[in-house]
């Protein structure tokens, strides 16, 4: 079982008490670092708002079902408080844990349900070849994600790319796509840049990337550009826990060659993972 599908059971077996990243990646055999971003990355979710979220959703199936005591649900669902539980609740689900048990049913609310690993995300994957790359200065647009909230990065590229030719001190026409300053929670920063000679006179609300010279497996992405979420899935689902590698604390990035076509969305795209060397 990959690192990713044993935090799954072991979260679903254990998600009615406070579970650390810590002690899933333990479970899992990996890092801290690994786990919070294997599972964002595969599962489209931080591990941390998953486990909310099923707690909040069997609490909801119990209130639907009668609980006559919202504090005692409160309590199980690992909240101190009414008041703490009240406002998780109504932040996860836009409605009071009141309202449910008195309507007695969860038809107008989103529930968590049971993630199981979809293996559709996984694609057959060519084997990825070792370089040592060198330092880079990345300038572009950045913007802060979660891993609900990427579904928006497309966008960002369509903001990004009639900057393309014209940014000062550009190198070369190869795009990046740089994910950086990842956290637990499964936060990151994602900035849509080229690489440049200095940022002296690059805008000043663009974001600057300082990467340094390092250690990468780089992959070949085959296809679309809306399908790279799978080639991503893959790498950190299974090449990288089957490899024997281990993951640099460092940004990664797609890089997009000069023959790849905005407009279709198809041409040379790399992912370069950075390792431990």
């Amino acid at each position: 079982m990959n690192p990713v599908n044993t935090a799954l059971w072991f979260i679903e077996a254990n998600f009615k008490r406070e579970i650390s990243l810590d002690e899933i990646a333990a479970v899992a055999g990996v890092s801290r670092y690994y786990m919070s971003r294997a599972f964002g990355a595969v599962m489209g979710t931080s591990s941390a708002r998953y486990m909310r979220g099923r707690r909040l959703s069997e609490a909801a199936a119990l209130l639907a079902n009668g609980a006559p005591d919202i504090l005692s649900v409160a309590l199980d669902s690992g909240y101190n408080s009414h008041e703490a539980f009240t406002r998780a609740f109504r932040e996860q689900f836009g409605v009071t844990p009141e309202s449910v048990r008195e309507q007695g049913h969860v038809a107008n609310i989103q529930l968590v349900e049971p993630i199981t690993m979809d293996q559709t995300l996984l694609t057959t994957l060519t084997p990825p070849r070792f370089e040592n790359g060198p330092a880079l200065l990345i300038a572009g647009l950045g913007e802060r994600y979660t891993c609900e909230t990427s579904s928006r990065i497309p966008a960002q590229w369509q903001r990004f790319v009639p900057h393309l030719g014209h940014i000062p001190g550009q190198v070369g026409q190869i795009a990046y796509g740089v994910r950086h300053n990842s956290d637990e929670a499964g936060n990151f920063d994602y900035t849509c840049g080229v690489q440049v000679a200095d940022f002296s006179a690059v805008p000043a609300d663009w974001s600057r990337i300082r990467i340094p010279a390092r250690r990468y497996a780089v992959f070949t992405h085959g296809g679309h550009v809306s399908d790279i979420r799978r080639t991503w899935a893959t790498i950190w689902g299974r090449w990288l826990p089957e490899s024997g590698h281990q993951l640099a604390d460092a940004p990664d990035f797609e890089r997009y060659s000069e023959d790849f076509d905005s407009r279709t969305g198809v041409g040379g795209i790399e992912i370069w993972l950075p390792l431990q060397t």
